[in-house]
């Protein structure tokens, strides 16, 4: 192949190029992206790079001058409007490229309020680009009121930080419980605790009627009628795989851009990778919101590309910081039928093991990371502790490891 041509230049659009070039890749190597900055971590971007604890430079995966270095030609701020899966072209800037193989690694966008309920107004936001988190960290001074509309990880996070800066917090979910669709109750008990313990006020089973202002949001109508003024709205309610590109196409869509199990979509010659691929994982198929599956992911297909052949097995894997409170899981939990909560080392420190049947699933991990890294080894060996046995603090949980 004399062409590779990798569209967006996110997290896992800056792992396949840079693997690719690990592996000896020794031809033209091109990656788009429509921001106007490298491709950057997004994880800090409403924690440390919000709160100032951290510059803009230190975002950056990788400088500028590395991509020009290894001879990877980096399009920042430039838009692929169109691919041609037959022509082996793409369409960006009003020119035609020409490829020998093309790499969807193009994401996910925010799930947005609608027009009619507020959403255009001055003063909404989601978190999900450097522009976002820009836009809105003006409004992160103490006693501004937010209203946070999502009970996700991505509006738990943006709680923590806002709560920790002095700012008045209210979060709505309207679903019965926070984090209903990823963890079990006993998870979602531990973070509002924690949560309302720093002055956040949780409103779960209320959704949102309308946001009100003058070209600005001043105040938000809740589901009951209830009528928050407000300074400013965070937006979490989800992201979802931003397949345009493909679907336009004519790839097939399946939640996402349906890849195999070495990445390659439906067009020849075109693979995906990341946020915006749903790929088979265990009879069924998935698609992962997570850092390290688009590194994972990304760095199989540039070894498929490369010849290996291999299949994606990932041990899906995610991380959660709020206040002190350092959740890591391991696993997915769908389908499980029983939670084993298992005590830690510390006060506030403990772990819930998901299991159906004797098959065990995933693990949340709450300030314990002895338990995250057991769980992660033992999802890995296709191995399940005896859940009654893992409920007695007595048993060393090494010991699951042994034999």
């Amino acid at each position: 192949m004399e062409h590779i041509a990798v569209v967006g230049a996110g997290q896992a659009g800056a792992s396949l190029v840079a693997r690719l070039r690990g592996l000896g890749f020794a031809g033209r190597l091109t990656l788009w992206g429509e921001e106007p900055v490298p491709p950057y971590q997004r994880p800090p971007l409403s924690k440390k790079y919000l709160t100032g604890e951290m510059e803009l430079e230190r975002l950056f995966l990788r400088p500028a001058s590395w991509y020009a270095g290894e001879g990877i030609a980096l399009h920042t701020g430039t838009r692929v409007s169109a691919i041609d899966p037959a022509a082996r072209t793409l369409t960006a800037g009003g020119r035609s490229v020409g490829w020998d193989a093309l790499v969807l690694a193009t994401g996910s966008v925010p799930r947005r309020l609608p027009a009619a309920a507020g959403g255009e107004l001055a003063g909404v936001f989601t978190v999900r680009t450097l522009a976002d988190v820009d836009a809105m960290a003006p409004g992160f001074r103490a006693g501004a009121r937010v209203l946070i509309v999502g009970g996700g990880y991505i509006g738990l996070e943006a709680a923590a930080v806002a709560a920790q800066r002095g700012l008045a917090v209210t979060l709505i979910e309207a679903a019965p419980r926070i984090l209903g669709r990823v963890a079990a109750p006993e998870t979602a008990d531990a973070i509002r605790a924690i949560h309302i313990a720093h002055g956040v006020t949780i409103r779960e089973g209320l959704g949102l009627e309308r946001l009100e202002g003058d070209g600005r949001v001043r105040a938000a109508v809740l589901a009951d009628g209830t009528r928050l003024p407000v300074d400013f709205v965070i937006v979490g309610i989800g992201i979802a795989p931003a397949t345009a590109l493909a679907e336009a196409a004519g790839i097939a869509l399946d939640n996402g851009i349906a890849v195999d199990d070495r990445g390659r979509t439906s067009a020849p010659g075109i693979w995906a990778a990341g946020d915006c691929a749903s790929f088979p994982y265990r009879g069924r198929r998935i698609r992962l919101e997570s850092v390290q599956n688009a590194i994972d992911q990304a760095e199989a297909v540039a070894a498929n590309l490369m010849g290996a052949d291999a299949p994606y097995v990932p041990v899906p894997w995610f991380w959660s910081d709020q206040y002190d409170l350092a959740l890591q899981i391991a696993g997915l939990n769908t389908g499980y039928d029983r939670v084993v909560v298992r005590k830690g080392p510390g006060p506030r420190a403990r772990s819930h093991w998901y299991f159906a049947g004797p098959e065990f699933l995933a693990v949340d991990a709450l300030n314990d990371s002895r338990a995250y890294m057991v769980g992660k080894r033992l999802l890995e060996a296709g191995r399940s502790p005896a859940p009654d046995a893992l409920a007695d603090p007595a048993t060393d949980l090494k010991s699951f490891l042994r034999g």
